[in-house]
């Protein structure tokens, strides 16, 4: 172990405490203003805590940092993975909150011991969005020395003394010269720093990947060859665009890859899906492989890339706008699915294990295509693990929601139990239940399919509202319709039935994935598909 660009203190085989110095842009090219912060590395590989602060460029807003604890908590002890606060962080200011206040919060406060902020930040629809609470010390004095970000036209700024925020003015940058910004983002081709790890020319990302997984580590690639892969990747076109950012077709060595760029403002979920994705045992056919991560600071803007294997054929949701199926692709993509999140619900035990994970956004836009005709779940920015060890349900800080369409009636009505592990996991069971419905109405029988369409497209608006989901799902108890002719063919009579077992009102009466696992993969072995 070692510590990159930085002091050690201590070290040991498969822990390293480090001494960082972080260095903001003042003023001027060349002038910097520095501060010093210890980080844990663990095995030369992103954690938590070395990622959220060791790997932070200059002039960055994680949303992860901007929350308050909505009430006094004790001091941490050293040794929980976490920098300790000094002395003087042991006080609490009081602020204004709306739009991050915590959940137990009383008349829009919330309590810190960092500062009070305010933010201005332009939503998808060019309209400018003021947001203020309460941002907790560690890492504080890198977020409220942010530039205005051009790119993401978003601006913050903190103050010190109670209720300070309230009268905070900030104002949005002028927007960035969109051929700057595309100029910056194809150039993500860096020059190669000393921090590289030698790829030997003819190695592939398979043969990287396989020579990790035999290693015994299990989590992904090494940090720095993560590092220098990412450097290495040369932009190529976008390829698809959403509330978290873009995704672009990247090519690393004449292989082509997927790079997901997210905005700005979606930090939390870039780190959640990072994590999530470099979970020991996390690889599996059926979850969409992860390569590397990545973040590109500039004194303009900062971007954070997400890299992982590209699948041409795009979305699920794409493949049913424009392709029919047969009764065995229909079972192929519905077991597929199914082996994918049946790997993410299972915890596997032992000292290389694995903890259980609910996906929370699962969706027929978040599930990818394969050449085979299979499919794999990806988007795991909203994520929830589950250790058994601990008995802890490690929920993700951020303001980002699943989509509203897919959600269980748990969740709209707000009776989920967000300390119960199980919640989650019924809450997918639900909406994969949805999925199903998609994918079989593109099950032709007797000459007959209907159109691809997404769950309640007859019931809701396009862009359904809460109100409007809870109304459906419910108040009316009502599920998506199916046609007639699915009780004549025994395929779909079964899937049918299936379904309807997912997205029962009573999380408590859903079928399990690994119950619905055992089921296609009886349907699958009748009629001799092969997967």
């Amino acid at each position: 172990m070692f510590c990159i660009s930085g002091n050690s203190d201590v070290c040991s085989e498969n822990l390293c405490f480090c001494d960082f110095r972080q260095c903001l842009p003042d003023g001027g090219e060349k002038m910097m203003d520095c501060d010093i912060f210890t980080v844990i590395i663990k095995q030369n590989h992103f954690s938590p805590l070395s990622l959220s602060l060791s790997v932070h460029p200059a002039g960055q807003n994680p949303d992860h940092m901007l929350h308050g604890t909505g009430h006094k908590h004790e001091s941490r002890k050293q040794g929980d993975d976490t920098t300790v606060a000094p002395e003087d962080a042991a006080r609490f200011l009081s602020c204004y909150c709306s739009g991050y206040c915590p959940e137990d919060h009383k008349n829009n406060t919330c309590e810190t011991n960092g500062q009070c902020f305010a933010i201005i930040e332009e939503d998808e629809n060019g309209e400018a969005i003021l947001t203020s609470g309460c941002m907790k010390y560690e890492g504080s004095h890198f977020q409220c020395k942010d530039s205005p970000r051009a790119q993401t036209r978003r601006t913050i700024e903190c103050c010190g003394t109670d209720f300070c925020n309230r009268d905070l003015q900030p104002t949005l940058p002028p927007p960035m010269d969109t051929g700057e910004w595309q100029t910056e983002r194809q150039q993500y081709h860096r020059d190669l720093e000393q921090d590289e790890a030698f790829i030997p020319v003819g190695e592939s990302l398979k043969d990287l990947i396989n020579q990790c997984q035999s290693s015994g580590s299990g989590s992904g690639l090494p940090l720095l060859v993560q590092r220098t892969i990412a450097k290495q990747i040369q932009m190529v076109r976008q390829i698809g665009k959403g509330r978290y950012g873009e995704v672009w077709l990247g090519r690393w060595r004449g292989e082509k890859v997927a790079v997901k760029v997210f905005f700005t403002r979606e930090e939390a979920s870039w780190f959640r899906e990072t994590e999530i994705y470099q979970t020991v045992l996390m690889r599996h056919e059926n979850i969409l492989g992860f390569i590397a991560a990545d973040i590109k600071g500039t004194g303009a803007f900062t971007q954070l890339f997400l890299i992982t294997d590209y699948h041409e054929n795009g979305s699920l949701y794409d493949y049913l706008r424009f392709t029919t199926l047969d009764t065995q692709s229909l079972l192929r993509l519905a077991y597929s699915a199914a082996c994918g999140l049946c790997h993410l619900h299972t915890e596997i035990y032992g000292t290389q294990g694995k903890p259980a994970i609910a996906h929370r956004d699962l969706k027929s836009k978040n599930i990818l295509m394969k050449k085979n005709g299979t499919c794999c779940i990806a988007d795991l920015g909203l994520a929830v693990k589950f250790n058994s060890d601990t008995n802890e349900v490690d929920v993700p800080l951020s303001t980002r929601v699943g989509t509203r369409r897919y959600m269980a009636p748990e969740v709209l009505a707000e009776t989920l139990n967000k300390n119960h592990f199980q919640a989650y996991i019924m809450a997918d069971i639900y909406s994969y239940g949805l999925v199903i419905w998609e994918i079989s109405r593109r099950c032709i029988t007797g000459g007959i399919v209907e159109d691809h369409q997404l769950p309640y497209y007859e019931m809701v608006p396009s862009d359904p509202s809460f109100e409007d989901m809870l109304e459906v799902v419910c108040v009316k108890g009502l599920r998506p319709t199916v046609s007639n002719r699915w009780n004549g063919d025994e395929c779909l009579r079964t899937m049918l039935k299936l379904m309807s077992e997912c997205w029962a009102h009573n999380p408590a009466s859903r079928l399990t994935i690994l119950r619905v696992k055992k089921t296609l993969a009886k349907m699958v072995e009748s009629q001799d598909i092969k997967m």
